[in-house]
């Protein structure tokens, strides 16, 4: 599959579920296909154990082989410096920092924008070109609130997002295959997405210009 996909997630904490050795079997398997391995959003909850959990985590990830950890900065209660610093921990370890963002909020110095009910996009913005500028290999975009389905996708915030941090470091979630096919359709096949591994074949069908069942249109 490594012809098609750039990368494999591991979703949460899921790896924490799995004996050693059949995640660096997975892991090497991964890499035999040329594809590199992620961690999910599981550094939050290793957070919670302390600074030093999340250095020893960093180093179990390292010897297990995962290339990138992502940092779901909408969830981790830290402020933007003691958070920058955890991207260049990770980008010091050799491994790829990818930081999570989101137009929802739930902790840290974000519960001002959940309790205001109020989106900054430009703050959002801003943050990731700090995390860019800290180390960050990729910036995850957060479907919730921006790109959920095609019912509910904020086109003029998208095009915002592209236009300030372009393509090549921004990783957009694409939950629902319509959203997937909407952002190849207005953005070309490069555009980087994370799908669920079921709909792998129906995207790269859509990256190669295959004809589909049907064309996601917005007004």
């Amino acid at each position: 599959m490594g012809e098609y996909i750039d990368g494999l997630k591991f979703s949460g904490g899921c790896m924490s579920l799995m004996a050693r050795d059949i995640l660096k079997q997975l892991i090497r398997q991964a890499h035999d296909h040329d594809v590199y391995v992620s961690t999910g959003g599981w550094a939050e909850h290793i957070l919670r154990k302390g600074p030093g959990s999340f250095k020893q985590y960093v180093q179990d990830c390292k010897e297990l082989g995962f290339d990138s950890i992502e940092l779901n900065a909408s969830f981790i209660e830290l402020n933007e410096d003691n958070l920058l610093r955890l991207i260049r921990l990770v980008k010091n370890s050799g491994m790829r920092p990818k930081p999570e963002l989101g137009l929802s909020f739930f902790g840290g110095e974000n519960a001002e924008l959940a309790s205001s009910g109020k989106v900054d996009l430009d703050w959002v913005i801003r943050r990731a070109e700090r995390y860019l500028e800290a180390g960050a290999d990729m910036i995850m975009v957060n479907s919730d609130g921006l790109t959920n389905s095609t019912n509910n996708c904020h086109t003029d915030l998208v095009a915002k997002i592209i236009e300030r941090l372009g393509l090549e470091k921004i990783m957009f979630e694409a939950n629902d295959p319509n959203v997937s096919e909407w952002f190849i359709q207005n953005y070309g096949p490069k555009v980087n997405l994370n799908v669920n591994y079921s709909q792998v074949g129906q995207l790269e069908r859509l990256r190669s210009g295959l004809p589909g069942t049907r064309s996601i249109h917005f007004a």
